[in-house]
């Protein structure tokens, strides 16, 4: 057996949720409400993140095993996948063995070159080492709207508009998560399937054009190059994590599948 700590709620056809590197399934919670209207949605913990055990070792590729074991142990078949960041690689991933119906990912990640992702992971590597040193302080420096700015920038396009509770469980989420630095370090060496494996399937990518950590100006334009024959769509305002952003958009580009 897989496990997987997860949130499922809703019905319809199903429609699994995939959080980044760092993060955990609750950064889905701003669309979930409208996305459990018309979808089974089954949002997820990967292994080593939010209540989910940590793998033996971690990759993403060991993380998208994992996915597929809890999924074929749920009976959950031929889904509808979404992903934001790392999880928007294992998504693509998934896609490729042909486990599902349509795919939306979230800014994914390796449409970099080499200095974006080294950038990628010196920044988060070192958002987490600073977040650690300064936790006992982190309730009061994120208890204001400066404070979010500061330290949240980096994933989100409106920090100073986040509630403060949710931007201290988004630090506390991170620094819990004992799969960070393994699953961080394996972005080296992970690399997205061939597009002739996606072309049977619905595909969305969607980039808020204020993501500074996979940076929207040149990361958006290689995924329409890469993928020509996807759905290509821009969030104005929204940063590298969109759905506290503008969770209405984001949950519209997941509705759209049900067309």
């Amino acid at each position: 057996m897989t496990k997987l700590n997860h949130h499922r709620t809703g019905s319809g056809e199903p429609l699994v949720l995939v959080h980044g590197v760092g993060s955990r399934w609750q950064v889905w919670e701003p669309i979930i409400p409208a996305l459990a209207e018309s979808f089974d949605v089954i949002a997820v913990d990967l292994p080593g993140f939010g209540g989910s055990e940590p793998l033996t070792t971690t990759t993403v590729s060991t993380l998208a095993d994992a996915l597929v074991g809890f999924l074929a142990d749920e009976g959950i078949e031929n889904p509808h996948l979404a992903g934001n960041s790392m999880g928007g690689g294992i998504v693509l991933d998934l896609a490729a063995r042909g486990l599902a119906r349509s795919v939306t990912a979230y800014s994914p990640i390796a449409f970099w070159d080499t200095p974006g992702r080294i950038w990628c992971q010196q920044s988060l590597g070192r958002a987490k080492q600073l977040t650690r040193v300064l936790r006992p302080a982190v309730p009061t420096l994120l208890g204001n709207a400066a404070g979010r700015s500061t330290f949240l920038g980096l994933v989100f396009g409106k920090p100073w508009a986040l509630d403060a509770q949710v931007a201290v469980d988004t630090v506390e989420g991170l620094l819990g998560a004992s799969g960070f630095d393994a699953a961080l370090a394996s972005f080296t060496e992970f690399r997205l399937p061939d597009r002739s494996t996606l072309d049977d399937i619905p595909i969305t990518i969607a980039w808020g054009n204020r993501d500074i950590l996979l940076t929207y100006a040149t990361q958006s334009r290689r995924a329409r190059e890469v993928l020509p024959g996807a759905r290509h769509v821009t969030l104005p305002g929204s940063g590298h994590t969109p759905f506290y952003d503008d969770p209405d958009a984001c949950a519209r580009l997941l509705l759209d599948q049900l067309g």
